[in-house]
């Protein structure tokens, strides 16, 4: 369906939904992915057998850790390092091979006559395994009383990442491209439709991968202070070891990327080992951005509000962007949510962030901000009225997707996603979850929304997308990913 195809369906809302002027963003649907063709909680990446935990290799899970919109009514979603909730290892904190991957999935909103006025259908298309062409480093597992951390399904020139925490070099920082270990939190798709950007926990690691492949085709370097030094596949000891860098499974948590496709922002979930004590203790974080041609990094400050970090940051324009900012609370831990809040922030006319600035010049440096929209709020008002301990705790992806129309006014659409963890089950994290948002141009306070543009799937080749993520796509050869 063209994009005009679904502003003339949106348009037959008018008929059930009564005009009204939204004070702040409004549900407008919600749906869920519990499995695909292949069977319930099943991707299609065609993988078969059990991770060492005992998990199904193609379980569907975790969708929401961050959600890009693709073009058209697809959008692209990421898992996180993979199912590490079921106890088996410590010494991997129970992480295992699970390979890390894309979901390409059909969101498909039609006119409902009922509380909300669309119905979200959401679909599974693809499942694409992320590779390097040349090799990465393994555990061996020896030590550890597992089998080496190489992928079976690892072939010559595809190399796969995965999500066990043994699979780095411990000689190198963890900025080190060649480790195999990869926790994807972030994803944004090039304007050309051809390239997926993922940013990561482990190193922090920013990656460029062909969108039809799954191979990685680039790696950005990031600034040196995020890194750690000291590497071990358990987190506790990790954090106990280095006194500067990201804290372990706090990293890369957020990616955007402006509307022209020249510049990507990565944000950290929380603050630096170093930088724990700047202002409030524990509300200083950094944003880095990313000339997508050069390479080139600049960072800039956020200093958190109420929430304990940020899950999410996604564009409205090239300098003013909405930032994903929540605590830990809320279905899959056991308790009711409590802030899951999103801020627009600007960076136009922000300090960078320069090395040797006081801890009082860098929480000085912090960007300004102000409240977009409260989703518990939202969500547990009325008319939707869902309990708090039903709202989902990881409330983890953000993305600006098409227009729709509501009673003949123009409205911009927010998607969020929560990753359930790989626990599907309504006693535990529930399903994957899609919640849209409508807001309309008097919701930016005066800021201006750009839309990036990028081309359906089937104008860039792109459809068939499935098995081991292989269809056949050849990579544009230019110095800029598309």
């Amino acid at each position: 369906m063209t994009k005009t195809t679904r502003l003339l369906a949106a348009t037959c809302v008018a008929v059930l939904v009564a005009p009204q002027v939204h004070a702040t963003p409004q549900l407008i649907a919600i749906g869920t992915l519990t499995g695909s063709s292949a069977g319930a909680n099943a991707d299609l990446s065609g993988l078969t057998g059990n991770l060492e935990n005992g998990v199904a290799a193609n379980f569907l899970g975790g969708l929401g850790s961050g959600i890009a919109w693709a073009g058209g009514n697809t959008f692209i979603a990421v898992p996180d390092r993979g199912p590490n909730a079921t106890p088996y290892n410590g010494a991997v904190d129970d992480t295992s091979s699970y390979i890390a991957r894309f979901q390409t999935i059909s969101m498909n909103l039609t006119p409902s006559g009922g509380t909300l006025p669309f119905t979200l259908t959401p679909t599974l298309a693809g499942t694409t395994l992320l590779s390097s062409p040349t090799p990465l480093v393994y555990g061996t597992g020896t030590a550890l009383g597992l089998p080496s951390g190489a992928p079976a399904a690892n072939t010559a020139g595809k190399f796969y990442f995965t999500g066990r925490s043994d699979n780095f070099d411990p000689s190198q920082n963890s900025g080190n491209p060649n480790n195999a270990r990869l926790d994807p939190e972030g994803v944004r798709v090039a304007n050309g439709g051809r390239v997926v950007y993922v940013s990561d926990e482990y190193g922090p690691y920013v990656y460029a991968f062909d969108r039809g492949t799954g191979q990685r085709i680039r790696s950005y370097s990031l600034p040196a202070n995020l890194y750690i030094s000291n590497l071990s596949p358990v987190g506790a000891t990790e954090i106990a070891s280095n006194t500067t860098g990201r804290v372990t499974n706090k990293g890369m948590e957020g990616l955007a990327i402006t509307p022209d496709g020249k510049t990507l922002i990565g944000m950290m979930q929380a603050p630096l080992a170093q930088d724990t004590a700047v202002g409030t203790p524990n509300t200083f974080l950094r944003i880095v951005t990313i000339d997508v041609a050069s390479g080139a990094t600049k960072e800039f400050g956020y200093k958190l509000t109420t929430g304990t970090g940020v899950s999410e940051i996604v564009a409205l324009n090239d300098h003013e962007f909405l930032v994903d900012e929540r605590d830990g609370k809320g279905l899959g831990a056991g308790n009711n949510a409590a802030v899951k809040q999103v801020f627009k922030i600007d960076l136009a006319g922000a300090t960078p962030l320069t090395p040797g600035m006081t801890a009082a010049q860098l929480a000085a440096a912090a960007v300004g901000k102000s409240l977009f929209l409260d989703i518990v709020g939202v969500l547990n008002g009325a008319p939707n009225n869902i309990a708090k301990g039903q709202i989902p705790s990881k409330i983890e992806g953000l993305a600006i997707g098409d227009d729709v129309v509501i009673a003949g006014v123009t409205t911009h659409t927010l998607w969020v996603a929560n990753d359930n963890d790989f626990l599907p089950l309504p006693g535990d994290s529930g399903p994957n979850q899609f919640f849209v948002f409508g807001f309309t141009d008097g919701d930016l306070g005066g800021s201006a929304l750009i839309q990036q543009q990028i081309p359906e799937p089937a104008a860039v080749g792109l459809l068939g997308l499935g098995l081991l993520g292989l269809v056949a796509v050849r990579r544009a050869k230019s110095s800029q990913p598309r």
